[in-house]
């Protein structure tokens, strides 16, 4: 019993022996060997590997991917006219060469980020010192980028000391004025859109009462017109009227005397309460006087 317990025991040791000295590295990553502090050996592709057992060797990974460094700085930046702008931008990078990169930069993708996000942050500075506000919003954003991407791979491909990283394409997804002077420039906009707004509701008062005026010199032009075409027609048949009666008392004095007398009385006697004092002698009555004219109602 005690022997079975004893090779059960050192089958368990040496398995844990065989396994510390295996290692199996992801085709995202790197796999690096160190022995006794120092790269040992850097292994690229995936696949089962050995080494010798902790603490003669031990393995770390880095990630061999593309990755994506993004601009959390919000301090602004000046450009040729002096303003202060905001930019945002993330990096595309990858690590090419791990032992460059453990050695010049640091054990983990964090370091290299960090020291990343410097240079790129370094770069983006002195391009926009460069240009102006309008540059970097129309002409100049794409060639602004490439020479902030120039700037950068010189800086970690350098001949001393190169950090084994490649940038692969560095993108600005935002250019906005710095928030303190943000207010102002939208007050500034506010202001300006205001007096367009004012301007135009001015130009079109302006022109409402030029139409209202035109509308009302047109309404008396086309009253009076009519008017003097009412009054020439009025005339044209008074006219006529008249020289149908004068035909008409022509044939007949008489009738066109008596019909006058008709006439007048007609127009003097509209009330029972009508008073009219005369001359005894006077022709106005003579036509009541003969009988000819019966007594009203």
């Amino acid at each position: 019993m005690n022997k079975l317990g004893l090779w059960i025991a050192s089958l368990a040791i040496l398995l844990g022996l065989a396994s510390s000295t295996m290692f199996v590295v992801d085709q995202r990553q790197f796999g690096v060997v160190y022995q006794l502090g120092e790269i040992k050996s850097v292994v690229t592709e995936p696949g089962l590997n050995f080494k010798l057992p902790p603490p003669f060797q031990n393995v770390s990974y880095i990630d061999k991917r593309l990755l994506t460094l993004e601009s959390t700085d919000t301090e602004p930046m000046l450009t040729a006219e002096k303003q202060r702008v905001v930019i945002d931008w993330f990096v595309r990078w990858r690590v090419s060469d791990a032992s460059q990169y453990i050695r010049n930069v640091g054990l983990n993708e964090r370091a290299g980020a960090l020291q990343l996000n410097r240079v790129i942050r370094n770069s983006f500075q002195e391009e926009v010192n460069r240009r102006t506000v309008f540059q970097l919003l129309s002409s100049d954003r794409e060639s602004l980028m490439a020479d902030v991407k120039a700037q950068v791979l010189r800086a970690v491909n350098g001949a001393e000391k190169p950090w084994g990283m490649d940038v692969v394409d560095v993108r600005i997804t935002r250019v906005d004025y710095a928030e303190t002077i943000t207010k102002s420039v939208y007050d500034r906009m506010e202001a300006e859109r205001k007096r367009v707004a004012n301007e135009l509701r001015s130009t079109g008062a302006a022109e409402g009462e030029r139409i209202r005026a035109d509308a009302d010199r047109q309404r008396e032009v086309i009253l009076a017109e009519a008017y003097r075409d009412a009054q020439t027609l009025k005339g044209k048949g008074d006219a006529e009227a008249a020289a149908a009666y004068a035909k008409s008392f022509g044939r007949d004095p008489a009738f066109a005397k008596f019909y006058r007398s008709l006439e007048a009385y007609k127009a003097s006697f509209t009330s029972k309460n009508d008073i009219v004092v005369l001359d005894g002698d006077s022709d106005f009555l003579k036509g009541m006087k003969s009988g000819l004219v019966g007594p009203t109602k």
